[in-house]
């Protein structure tokens, strides 16, 4: 006996056999069942989706020998014939080959005679939309005054180009692609009755591959079989289809998100080594951008579509989410240089090491050869510098280190006998140089003795040195930087998150995570209970942004205020645009 492909072995033979289209095997089930029959229907969709497959369905229910239903017998001529595709009176035509009108009028001019065999003569007509403008005026008649022993089953991939005067007539039923999961069920399921070993991660693949079609699908499937020696397995499926690896894309990310120049070189030399499409890798590393940001704003709204959904989350919680829409809008346009370049690898790459490049440091700051005291990180920088052409710049005041305007030096135009405004000290160390964690879920160090805040003496106003000194980023230190401290008692610390900030707040993770933090800072086990609710007390990220705004409205009055500045308006009878002033904070 010849083999049989798979596309057409598990073709479906029933509706209970069809993978998805739930709503349109609803609407014809219930109108079978109760005999409520259209005389035309139209079946829209993609290649490989169900269209012809629930037009021969149909065609069975409505000739089965046993009656009309939604549940042929299977047993009787009639629905032998159609599954074997040699009943008479089911009529299929490929439109795309029979184009002309005199095609059509041949074709119609049998429909006013009764079925040889079967309840109805049933017109299958594929690919209707190929039919000329003739040809459709030919069948629009037939349509608009059929004989009630004919059914019209039309199918198509593209029904805007069918006239309106078609479509008025018809029953229309738009059949969706088919989602990765429903594949992949379907393509397993396939696997165990053909008794063949396979990996689920090669069955996403191809389900991936597919785009929406299960015929696609199975004839991957059967090719993969072939290639793979009787088995299914990722490496072959991935060597098969010339898909990026997913996991040196992830690998890519975690080096990008170590900042690990080195390893991203070495893992793009690993590619190199296949000769691989790089325009599509870096696709694929836009759509991993793409599920990273998702999992980070709706972790509830993220698909399995790749069977990694628990990995994607777990990343997205060591990474800033700023960082990562940057790294998105960067791939975004190396993915527009490529169109341009004669050397792709030399564009990939170019691309990761401008997202390495332009990161900002975890810590805030730029990196240094020695990491200042806390003393001299609060004391102002009077120290004189050198001005470009090598002269010595004027002294830095505490005027001028407050703040900085967009086209005036508040330096040059003060005049000697100028009073300093006052400037608004930060009310701790931590406040100043504002909040920002580190290297991710480290075991956090205990703070210097002299200066660490005990659990007894632990209260919302030093709650925040606390958090600083955590070494908390990424998702997992948003949240507690939005965390306010509500009370402490004993070891039990209760922490109340602002509702505005809880959609990436995990408790079976955050919880145990901030423990372990805090026990280590503390050095001692701490029990941590967080509530979502609103708080009348200020969590450290808020502190942080109020304390911001003071500085700016602090700098715009000194701005304001400065006898040069006054000078100029007064000498120009100018004003103040305050909308064009720019504040900024230096470390």
């Amino acid at each position: 006996m010849s083999y049989q492909v798979l596309a057409r072995k598990w073709r479906p033979k029933a509706f209970p056999e069809l993978a998805g289209q739930e709503h349109v095997l609803q609407t014809l089930v219930h109108a079978l069942d109760h005999q409520r029959l259209h005389h035309a229907y139209l079946f829209t969709g993609t290649r490989g989706v169900g269209k012809t497959t629930i037009a021969r369905i149909l065609a069975k229910c409505l000739n089965c020998e046993e009656g009309v239903s939604a549940t042929p017998c299977e047993r009787c001529d009639a629905c032998v014939e159609i599954s074997n595709g040699r009943f008479m009176d089911l009529i299929e035509v490929d439109a795309a080959s029979r184009t002309k009108v005199e095609d059509t009028r041949d074709l119609l001019d049998n429909v006013q005679y009764a079925p040889v065999k079967g309840r109805f003569k049933v017109y299958l007509i594929d690919e209707v939309h190929m039919l000329s403008t003739h040809s459709f005026n030919a069948l629009l008649k037939t349509l608009e005054e059929p004989p009630s022993h004919v059914k019209f089953l039309l199918a198509t991939t593209d029904p805007q180009k069918l006239p309106v005067t078609i479509l008025s007539r018809c029953l229309q039923f738009n059949l969706k692609n088919l989602t990765p999961r429903k594949i992949v069920d379907y393509l397993r399921m396939v696997l165990e009755a053909e008794d063949i070993a396979s990996e689920d991660a090669a069955l996403w693949h191809l389900a991936n591959a597919a785009a929406g079609s299960m015929r696609d699908a199975l004839t991957l499937l059967d090719q993969a079989i072939s290639f793979g020696g009787g088995q299914v397995r990722e490496a072959t499926v991935i060597d098969l289809l010339g898909t990026p690896d997913q996991r040196i894309i992830f690998g890519l990310v975690e080096a990008l998100r170590d900042q690990d120049g080195k390893t991203i070189l070495e893992r793009v030399a690993t590619l190199a080594e296949s000769n691989p499409d790089y325009r599509r890798q870096l696709e694929q590393l836009l759509a991993l951008f793409h599920r990273l940001a998702v999992a980070q704003a709706v972790p509830e709204a993220l698909d399995n579509s790749q069977g990694d959904r628990r990995a994607v989350i777990d990343l997205a919680g060591q990474l800033p989410a700023e960082d990562v829409q940057l790294w998105y809008q960067m791939a975004l346009q190396t993915l527009q240089d490529m169109t341009i370049a004669v050397d792709r690898r030399m564009v990939f790459e170019m691309g990761l090491l401008r997202m390495l490049a332009f990161t900002p440091d975890p810590a805030g700051m730029p990196p240094e050869t020695a990491e200042p005291d806390q003393d001299e990180k609060k004391k102002p920088d009077l120290r004189p510098s050198a001005s470009e052409d090598g002269r010595p710049a004027p002294e830095r005041t505490p005027e001028s280190s407050s703040g900085s305007a967009s086209g005036v030096d508040t330096d040059s135009a003060a005049t000697p006998d100028s009073a300093p405004a006052p400037v608004i000290e930060p009310e701790s160390a931590s406040e100043a140089d504002g909040l920002s964690w580190s290297a991710d879920e480290a075991t956090p160090t205990r703070a210097d003795e002299s200066s660490a805040v005990t659990l007894a003496q632990l209260d919302n106003r030093n709650w925040v040195d606390v958090v600083s000194a955590l070494g908390l980023h990424g998702v997992a230190g948003n949240v507690l930087a939005n965390c306010a401290l509500q009370n402490c008692i004993a070891s039990d610390l209760h922490l109340v998150l602002d509702p505005g900030q809880s959609a990436l707040y995990r408790p079976e993770e955050h919880d145990l995570l901030f423990a372990r933090a805090l026990g280590g800072y503390f050095g001692q086990p701490v029990n941590v209970r967080v509530e979502i609710a609103a708080s009348q007390q200020e969590s450290p990220a808020a502190r942080r942004q109020r304390l911001k705004q003071e500085r700016a409205a602090a700098a715009l009055r000194q701005f304001s205020n400065d006898p040069g500045v006054r000078e100029i308006m007064d000498r120009f009878h100018a004003q103040l645009d305050e909308s064009s002033l720019q504040y900024s904070e230096e470390r």
